[in-house]
């Protein structure tokens, strides 16, 4: 188990994580476009994930921010310089287009949402053989 809090939505950030481990769970750490990479050197000793977000939160469907890729290069070289095994996400505006990309700058994963072409995706995956690794998602119905 795993919580992840907005490193700017909190007052004390280094709080909330002590709280979240002594609840026996994980704690990771985003931060927005605007905010500097190097804020997260100070926390490199306290979380098991970074989660690097490449929009604005809580406006789906936003397009990819170019300079986003750099930040997760950068990030992925802090965790790499930590020596800790820190958990590398992306989250906003990743889709088929660019998640390789995403991957290849050091992210572990991305996260995608309603910009991210995932229905084409997941179709792609059904066409190309990959259905067994596919759940169906609960629709509240048996019948469908």
């Amino acid at each position: 188990d795993i919580i992840t809090i907005h490193l700017e939505a909190c007052a004390d950030a280094h709080e909330v994580i002590r709280q979240i481990h002594s609840c026996g769970c994980k704690a990771g750490i985003s931060i927005k476009p605007g905010t500097p990479v190097e804020v997260l050197e100070e926390y490199l000793d306290e979380v098991e994930l970074i989660l690097i977000m490449r929009v604005e939160p809580g406006f789906g469907g936003q397009k990819y921010i170019p300079e986003s890729t750099e930040r997760i290069r950068q990030t992925a070289e802090l965790i790499r310089k930590s020596g800790r095994e820190i958990e590398l996400e992306v989250d906003g505006g990743v889709g088929a287009g660019n998640v390789e990309l995403v991957l290849e700058a050091g992210a572990a994963g991305a996260l995608a949402g309603t910009g991210g072409g995932v229905a084409d995706s997941l179709v792609m995956a059904v066409s190309s053989g990959y259905r067994s690794n596919l759940m169906p998602c609960a629709s509240g119905s048996e019948s469908e």
